[in-house]
Formats: C-alpha cells, sequence, structure tokens
C-alpha cells in the first residue's frame, strides 16, 4: 500500500489492523482512534487530517508510519 498525506485512515487501519497500539508510540494523541468517536472520525480522515490534528509535521509522520508496517511485516 502506498502510504501518502491523501491516504484515508480507514484504509491504513483496515489493511493493518495492528497500527493504533503503534501510532499511539508517535504520539499520544493517537490513542483517540481507538474510542467511539476518533473511529467515527477516522471514516473520512486523511493522514493529512489526522497530521493537522496532531500539530506533527507530515513528512515526519508519514515515515514513521512507514518504518512501522516494514518493521512488522
Amino acid at each position: 500500500m502506498d502510504i501518502n498525506s491523501n491516504t484515508k485512515l480507514s484504509d491504513i487501519l483496515a489493511a493493518y489492523p495492528w497500527l493504533p497500539d503503534e501510532l499511539v508510540k508517535i504520539d499520544g494523541r493517537f490513542k483517540i482512534i481507538k474510542t467511539p468517536i476518533g473511529k467515527m472520525m477516522i471514516k473520512n480522515a486523511t493522514v493529512k487530517d489526522a497530521v493537522a490534528k496532531i500539530g506533527l509535521p507530515e513528512e515526519t509522520i508519514l515515515q514513521q508510519l512507514r518504518q512501522m508496517i516494514q518493521a512488522h511485516s
């Protein structure tokens, strides 16, 4: 899967269901993904949307996502 700023979070999490636990290690604010409200929010959210909410640099998040996925494979 090619992950970029326009990739939907729901697509990423469907492909990598273990990822929410790993995202919390990047930033604790990602724990919202595991809540009922967070699950509703991610249906249409992209990586770019998440980065805007978290406030971390987009390239940093993308790089860390790719590294986690590669390490888990």
